[in-house]
């Protein structure tokens, strides 16, 4: 971290902070917006009468939006191209026109921390307290953990049980990362996961190739034999221009390394890429001086010595930076804001920023990746939608950093990186647990929530219904820890479990079943009164936005019903569990399966216009972009299907009872999907068929105005600009979502369900009594 040059500070900066209190009205870019948040049902509230206990008038500003905005013959009522729930998009429409903007008094951070955190952290400013690097720990910074690689070893595991991060060579122990280190020709090249062991070579032909993680591989890695030189001394231009041979098990998985031998550095991946204000390392920011929060977009007092921000016009000039000191300064300003208000709280690194520094591998957990020269790679990791959202609170007027005014308050675990990095070294390992994931994340949770519970006066006022948490994995919030559930869950998963009352799931370290009911509690997974879906994260490809795929008409969809997809234990690479996708797609299969099944028996039903197949093919998007109706089915929990259905404007089949689909309590999907009920899969095609082509038509249409509500394109452009600022050009896919109408994305929706939540809501509406809305005459609470 670039260190702070001195701490002295004259009465005259403080006069000019006072002024500075007084004179400041602008656009606060620097400031995060957040999650905001509600307890009730969307569809809850009787449009004949007035909630109970709900102020005067909202009955009467009703019944005057019914007049105006009559819902269509669906019961749904189209607010910016799509079809919602009468009760949302008439109130939408109606009193939605503009975000209320609204001025708040926000304080710049003043508070030193101890040992300005050795230069191994970032200072908080407002709260005075570190944020370590990983492997750092102690008020400031000063203290170096030991996080060790391998687990104790016995005569059966020699190098310890096998975990990711088992390493036979230098363990880095502040990030329990394995390097070839000291005595090799390249210490700092990584001998990770594989690398460093015999391979066990297969015993048929088409088999795979297994490590032998009990026998270290010193030949291969280590050897300085001339003729055969291990990983650790390959000469990167020898081996390029094969001249020696090496292991191919080895290659380069860690952030910020490309090139068979690892040799190029290029830019990890961090939130926001620090905002311009830091330098990512290994994707924890290290800002610069003065500024502070998860993605050094937050301004201090300090930082204002150093770099005047565009949004805030200097009354008076601050003193140099060396005349500064360390006494108590109250530097304010009032700032524009829009409502909903969101705090996002700048938890301690471990629930984020470590989770994405100390990562094994740099396809985990994040929706980007930079190659070797720097420009972005966009991963398919479905769970990237947690950091595509973050980052778009982050760079929002939405975000508040006045608790006392926030509407919501944003809690940021990472759960899909502390999940997918749950066995990567003996550190993460929490032995009660049970070894199960989804009781590990839950853990996390909670001490998350002990944090803020002690440290914030928030929670406490509201018992946390004003807070918003994300549980991004398979089953969402299913294993939530008790203590929260009064909050908004944001998820993928809406398991209503009137159906399917246990974990869904065929993998066993995700299982929920066996937390203890004292820990978790008897919530279900998801209650749509109060929780919200999201579309999971879909890469953006500029092949399929630009040949505009989602708006191929209906002459061009010669497939009726289309699904592509892994269909169980019955089929070549299939999962082995009876109980994957709760037997759903192996139904689906055994009906219309238009591909071979292990003993060359098509479906019972197959027909020439049905695809089911688990055939993997290049041509997915264009198959999907020629049906009529695909079928979005689960897979471990949520899968990625509705999104592509929406993406390539392909009427989405919803075969699973009792589970939300991305809004499906806050839109009409009667109006652009169909669902079917599990124990209908023998008449699927039947039902299909029946639809009219009047019916079919009315309903691609929607797909076609609402399907870029399924897609972050306000995160995707958010790194176009930060690529364009790089390389003063313009990548191919950031041509393409460029050109995408200026539609209303996942984000925009978010923000949206919240506005319509924070105005509907009885518990709240006393209230937003005493402050600014900004609405309307018709949607005044006292009209």
């Amino acid at each position: 971290m670039l260190a702070i040059r001195s701490t002295k500070c004259p009465i005259a900066f403080l006069g000019a902070a006072s002024a500075l209190a007084v004179l400041v009205t602008a656009v606060h870019v620097f400031m995060v917006p957040i999650l905001p948040y509600s307890l009730d049902y969307f569809g809850a509230h009787s449009s004949t009468s007035r909630p109970r206990n709900a102020p005067l008038g909202v009955g009467v500003v009703d019944s005057r939006l019914r007049g105006q905005f009559p819902s269509d013959s669906h019961g749904s009522v189209v607010f910016r191209g799509a079809p919602w729930k009468a009760e949302v998009g008439r109130w939408l429409a109606g009193c939605h026109a503009n975000y209320s903007s609204v001025n708040v008094t926000e304080a710049l951070g003043a508070k030193r921390c101890e040992k300005d955190c050795s230069g191994r952290g970032v200072c908080n400013y407002n709260l005075g307290e570190c944020r370590c690097f990983h492997g750092y720990s102690g008020k400031g910074c000063e203290e170096v953990l030991k996080l060790e690689c391998n687990l104790p070893s016995s005569q059966e595991w020699p190098a310890g049980l096998w975990i990711v991060s088992t390493c036979p060579a230098h363990c880095d122990t502040t990030r329990a990362m394995c390097f070839c280190g000291p005595g090799t020709k390249y210490p700092d090249r990584p001998v990770a996961e594989a690398c460093g062991f015999k391979t066990i070579l297969p015993a048929k032909p088409d088999g795979p190739v297994l490590t032998d993680w009990k026998t270290p591989d010193l030949e291969n890695v280590f050897t300085t034999n001339r003729s055969k030189l291990g990983w650790c001394n390959v000469v990167p231009d020898d081996a390029y221009s094969s001249k020696v041979n090496y292991k191919e098990q080895c290659d380069c998985k860690y952030d910020g390394l490309w090139g068979q031998f690892c040799e190029i550095r290029a830019e990890c991946s961090c939130i926001n890429q620090c905002s311009g204000h830091g330098h990512c390392r290994g994707g924890f920011c290290q800002c610069d001086g003065g500024y502070f929060g998860i993605d050094c977009s937050i301004t201090s007092a300090y930082s204002l010595a150093y770099d005047w921000p565009m949004w805030l016009q200097p009354p008076v000039n601050l003193p140099e930076v060396k005349n500064l000191n360390s006494a108590s300064i109250n530097v304010k300003a009032i700032v524009q804001k829009k409502r909903p208000l969101i705090y996002v709280y700048d938890l301690p690194a471990e629930f984020d920023s470590h989770l994405l520094e100390g990562r094994h591998f740099k396809f985990q957990c994040v929706n980007r990746i930079y190659d070797e020269k720097n420009r972005t790679l966009w991963t398919e990791q479905l769970y990237g939608a947690q950091m595509a959202l973050y980052e778009s609170i982050l760079a929002s007027p939405h975000r508040t950093l006045n608790g006392e005014e926030a509407d919501y308050f944003y809690v940021p675990v990472l759960d899909s990186c502390l999940i997918t990095r749950s066995d990567d070294a003996p550190h993460m390992l929490m032995p009660r647990d049970m070894r199960l994931r989804s009781y590990h994340a839950l853990e996390y949770y909670r001490m998350a929530y002990d944090h803020i519970a002690q440290q914030y006066p928030y929670w406490n006022r509201t018992s946390g219904r004003d807070h918003i948490w994300f549980f991004s994995w398979d089953e969402g919030a299913c294993y939530a820890p008790k203590e929260i559930w009064n909050s908004m869950m944001l998820v993928h998963w809406g398991n209503t479990n009137t159906k399917h009352k246990n974990s869904t799931t065929a993998y066993w370290a995700d299982n929920w079943d066996p937390i203890p009911l004292d820990r978790r509690g008897n919530h279900p997974c998801f209650d749509p009164r109060k929780d919200l879906v999201l579309p999971a994260w879909k890469q953006p490809d500029p092949g399929a936005i630009w040949l505009k795929l989602w708006a191929r008409p209906r002459r061009n969809r010669t497939t009726l019903f289309y699904f592509n997809g892994n269909l169980g234990p019955a089929y070549k690479r299939g999962r082995p569990e009876d109980t994957y996708s709760m037997g759903i797609r192996q139904k689906l299969a055994a009906e219309f399966g238009s591909t071979a099944n292990k003993q060359g028996n098509l479906g019972r039903q197959h027909a020439a216009d049905v695809t089911v197949t688990y055939l993997r093919t290049e041509k997915y998007y264009e198959e999907l972009a020629s049906s009529v109706f695909c079928g979005v089915l689960p897979g471990d929990g949520w899968s990625g299907r509705m999104e592509d259905s929406m993406l390539q404007g392909c009427i989405p089949v919803i075969i699973q009872d009792g589970i939300f689909l991305p809004y499906e309590n806050v839109f009409n999907y009667n109006s652009f999907a169909v669902r079917v009920q599990e124990d209908d899969i023998p008449n699927l095609i039947i039902i299909l068929r029946g639809i009219n082509e009047t019916q079919v038509e009315f309903m691609l249409g929607n797909v076609r105005q609402m399907w870029q509500r399924f897609f972050y394109r306000d995160s995707i452009l958010l790194e176009a600009e930060r690529q364009k600022r790089l390389f003063s050009e313009e990548a191919p896919w950031s041509v393409e979502v460029s050109k995408l109408p200026d539609d209303d994305d996942v984000f925009a929706t978010f923000i949206q369900v919240l506005h319509h939540k924070l105005y509907n809501d009885p518990w709240r509406q006393g209230l937003l009594q005493t402050k600014e809305t900004g609405l309307p005459t018709i949607c005044s609470r006292t009209s």
